[in-house]
């Protein structure tokens, strides 16, 4: 209604900053800094003030999500400032952590990339006002997973019927870390939901990946003899928990290999379990820390390629927009047969492959420089377990 035009251009923020300052330098518009400035960080800190009128007793830690660091900056200095005993906590996903390197390194960091899950703190490096800043009134940084930046959303949605985003919920889940990793702490915690700017679409993969991160579901690789009464001593070794997901193909006549999700209190409920079916004679495979196994390997437990030769598998990330799979297949061309595709829109703002390749020895320089030719950001899982297990041309691990 103001007369504003909204482009949108790049695929993370700094895609968008660069574009910022080719437009300002064709022509007069000024640029706004998005947290790099004292007046911007001043802004930010009354949510500080605020904080203080509603809860001024009993403060003993604030949570902050940290993307450039405006947010924690403007914050972290008001506080201080009123009540420095009080400990400023910032929180980044693991994939996105510029501002613990540069904390850790003493100087600003740039970030080769970026994971986008939670894009609204996905930033390669942060502003050198709210670094400096942050080096003097932030006492810690903690990392999340995205899984656990979902279980954080998850838990906002069943004490509020609110829905944030990813980066809305870090702060929670940075939080919820904190709080496993030293349980005494006494005095009021706050953690700041910094929006919900969610798509709908998005929802799936976090309600997936939620019990997860809530560390209230596994995930197994299980080996059984093929034979009567097999599948029975398997339940039994499960005992009485909840089985969330059951995926069983024949893999040869005298074993079965089986993908098993499996409810579970705690972590600690996990390892007791990978360890029970141990012992009852069970090969398994603790799968609930594999980023491919989650993604991928869940959805096409198929079976063993056996035709299959010299097949190289390779996970890519694209970022998600109308076209971007074929624009991606297209780079790839024909030059090698593909043995292995896998790919699901999650609805998210990356697009996920699993691709398997037939490779002779004597091409592989080829291939390579090819990988290298199509700048998809990509990760060699021909050794991962998960594919071995459940996919591999061979007879899958020992």
């Amino acid at each position: 209604g103001a007369g504003a035009e909204v482009i949108l251009h790049g695929d993370n923020f700094s895609d968008a900053q660069t574009y910022c300052f080719q437009l300002v330098q064709q022509s007069d518009m000024v640029f706004i800094p998005p947290f790099d400035d004292p007046l911007v960080i001043a802004g930010q800190g009354t949510v500080g003030a605020e904080i203080l009128r509603q809860r001024g007793a009993g403060l003993e830690a604030i949570f902050v999500p940290v993307g450039g660091g405006g947010l924690i900056a403007g914050v972290a200095a008001y506080l201080k400032s009123i009540v420095p005993e009080i400990r400023i906590i910032g929180v980044e996903p693991f994939e996105a952590d510029a501002m613990y390197q540069s904390l850790q390194a003493g100087k600003r960091i740039t970030l080769p990339q970026v994971g986008i899950f939670a894009d609204g703190v996905a930033v390669k490096q942060v502003g050198e006002h709210t670094f400096a800043l942050c080096q003097q009134y932030v006492d810690e940084v903690v990392r999340v997973s995205n899984d656990e930046i979902c279980a954080a959303i998850k838990d906002v949605f069943d004490e509020t019927r609110s829905i944030m985003e990813p980066a809305g919920a870090l702060a929670l889940a940075g939080l919820k870390r904190k709080a496993a990793e030293d349980p005494g702490q006494g005095g009021a915690w706050v953690a700041l939901l910094s929006g919900a700017n969610m798509n709908f679409d998005r929802l799936g993969f976090i309600a997936e990946r939620a019990e997860l991160g809530e560390a209230r579901e596994a995930l197994f690789a299980v080996t059984i003899p093929e034979m009567p009464g097999a599948f029975q001593d398997f339940c039994t070794a499960i005992g009485q928990r909840v089985v969330t997901e059951f995926n069983y193909r024949l893999h040869r006549r005298d074993c079965a290999h089986i993908f098993v999700g499996v409810a579970i209190r705690n972590r600690e409920d996990a390892a007791a379990l990978l360890r029970q079916l141990r012992e009852s004679g069970h090969q398994a495979l603790d799968l609930s820390d594999d980023e491919m196994a989650k993604l991928h390997i869940r959805h096409m437990v198929g079976g063993h390629a056996s035709e299959a030769q010299n097949e190289r598998i390779y996970r890519f990330e694209f970022p998600e927009r109308p076209g971007a799979l074929m624009e991606f297949l297209e780079k790839l061309g024909g030059q090698w047969n593909i043995s292995l595709f896998h790919y699901r829109n999650n609805g998210v703002d990356l697009g996920r492959v699993l691709a398997g390749f037939e490779v002779p020895d004597t091409d592989l320089q080829r291939f390579e420089d090819m990988l290298t030719r199509i700048n998809y950001p990509n990760y060699p899982e021909s050794s991962n377990p998960a594919y071995r297990f459940f996919l591999d041309q061979g007879d899958g691990p020992a």
